[in-house]
């Protein structure tokens, strides 16, 4: 009824539950870039399909996997190796994909945020929504930042309410900093040169609004600081604990990468036609 896609690279420590909690699919597929650790092997060792593809984005990988990879339902999951599909998920999912009218073209779903055993459900601002259950041949990725987002969808996409697990610092925080650091380099391009329309701030699509919230508040000067107090006050994230604590300074720290790389960028593009014109004016 529905076959799924995971993206790894190097995932040996987090696989092996993604995989456990796919028993219900008999045609789950790895599409792996590159790993050196034992990932393969445990996908071979669960009966999973293994695909290989040079990492480019987010976008393109997972249109690699629409482009070549032969699934046998009309049904696809994306999932990343941190992330456990819940008995309640499979329930509502099943359900919805049984129910679906024919111009349904897939569903937005959300996660619960794991960190030392405890939901973040305050400080990650639940519910967060992605692009993750479609209907084969009805949509595609395009690159947004360091992740991705819908495109080229042919009907409408609605919302699975329940959430699956996501366990995104089951490596560790030096693994997450390593890698938000490099994430916060296509946000920063993102931002300047993606930027959405500031109309799509009051969108009540929220795969329209958050990519135009994130690029315009960037430009605030102390938007890190406000995120933090967003975060731990506004959304009570004070009330998860020292686990909330540490997600909110780490969260601040990472939009603060973004915005220190944004000015990077902005500094090193060539000026406009008219701010020399601006300059001369000055001068004379």
């Amino acid at each position: 009824m529905i076959s799924v896609v995971i993206l790894t690279k190097n995932e040996e420590k987090d696989l092996p539950l993604c995989l456990a909690s796919l028993r219900w699919s008999n045609d789950v597929h790895i599409l792996d870039s590159g790993s050196t650790d034992r990932t393969v092997e445990i996908g071979i060792a669960h009966y999973a399909k293994i695909w290989y593809n040079d990492f480019e984005s987010f976008g393109k990988q997972r249109n690699y996997a629409l482009d070549n990879i032969h699934f046998r339902y009309d049904w696809i999951l994306f999932l990343d190796a941190d992330e456990i599909v819940t008995d309640d998920f499979l329930i509502e999912m099943r359900l919805a994909i049984l129910t679906a009218n024919s111009d349904v073209a897939g569903f937005y779903c959300c996660w619960k945020m794991i960190y030392e055993n405890r939901w973040l459900k305050n400080c990650d601002n639940f519910p967060k929504w992605q692009f993750r259950l479609m209907r084969k041949e009805h949509a595609r990725f395009k690159d947004f930042g360091h992740g991705q987002k819908e495109d080229q969808v042919i009907g409408k996409i609605e919302y699975l309410r329940e959430p699956y697990l996501h366990y995104g610092f089951s490596k560790g925080w030096a693994h997450w900093i390593s890698r938000h650091n490099r994430y916060s380099d296509e946000e920063a391009f993102s931002r300047i040169n993606e930027c959405p329309p500031f109309k799509n701030i009051f969108s009540n699509h929220s795969s329209e609004r958050n990519p135009a919230l994130k690029s315009w508040l960037s430009r605030l000067h102390l938007w890190p600081a406000i995120r933090f107090a967003q975060a731990y006050l506004l959304n009570l994230g004070f009330l998860e604990g020292r686990p909330g604590l540490i997600y909110c300074v780490n969260i601040a720290y990472y939009e603060f990468l973004i915005q220190i790389k944004m000015r990077e960028l902005k500094n090193k593009r060539p000026p406009k036609p008219e701010e020399f014109k601006m300059a001369d004016a000055m001068i004379f």
